[in-house]
């Protein structure tokens, strides 16, 4: 029998700010159309510091972690999500391991979504977003999530302690891929890109002072895709549907 879909989202992404800059609009958007949107942040956000840092000891990545931690839960305040969980794997670290993918499945398993925006586990070549873009901890979140999603968080064979923490099978509908080699799919978030650049102010140890220049970016950039579909801003994603 098919599993009755509920209006819940996730996007899992490796570190704070991930979610806002490539699919907060989305995120806003569906939070306002009456979705319970989650956030899973794969990372500890400890290496999340000035690049000008000289003490880079615990006790400054754990003030990291904290600021970071504590920027993500307001921005997902502005944006309408429900909840943010940290899986607290140490930042510049991460590896599409099976501990990853069975986190990341408890969490599918626990809040049940029937869509999942993940990030890329695959580069694109285009030059100018090559080195940005794809920071390692990315790409491992993106492998381990597809691969939560497809057969584990929906196969019972899979995990099996899982099933003793009464976390049954669930399969996602829906899977929203950012960054990904080919976009096949767009969101209209014209009616939500002011609260997607005021999320992404929340994040202030991350934007500074310098955010009037990168919200003059990416204005530029969602109103160039939106401009391939017929909006006036829009986010772009490789959709598939999981059958």
């Amino acid at each position: 029998m098919q599993e009755e879909q509920q209006k819940v989202a996730m996007v899992v992404v490796a570190h704070p700010d991930d979610a806002e800059f490539d699919s907060a609009g989305t995120a806003a958007l569906w939070a306002r159309e009456g979705w319970d949107v989650y956030f899973v942040i794969c990372t500890d956000a400890s290496g999340g510091g000035p690049d000008s840092a000289t003490d880079v000891s615990q006790d400054a990545r754990r003030w990291v972690s904290q600021t970071r931690m504590e920027e993500q839960r307001a921005a997902a305040r502005i944006l309408g999500v429900k909840d943010v969980i940290f899986l607290d794997y140490p930042d510049g670290c991460l590896q599409p391991d099976l501990d990853l993918r069975r986190a990341i499945v408890r969490q599918l398993r626990i809040y049940r979504p029937s869509r999942v925006i993940c990030q890329s586990p695959e580069r694109t070549w285009t030059p100018e977003l090559i080195i940005p873009r794809y920071h390692p901890d990315h790409l491992a979140a993106g492998e381990a999530t597809l691969s939560a999603i497809y057969p584990a968080s929906q196969n019972p064979w899979d995990f099996p302690e899982l099933l003793d923490e009464g976390l049954r099978p669930h399969k996602v509908s829906e899977v929203y891929i950012t960054g990904a080699p080919v976009q096949n799919h767009s969101i209209d978030i014209s009616s939500t890109i002011d609260l997607k650049l005021a999320a992404l102010r929340a994040h202030v140890s991350q934007v500074g002072e310098g955010f009037t220049e990168l919200e003059k970016f990416l204005r530029d950039l969602d109103a160039q895709t939106g401009q391939k579909y017929g909006y006036t801003y829009a986010e772009e994603y490789h959709r598939v549907e999981n059958r």
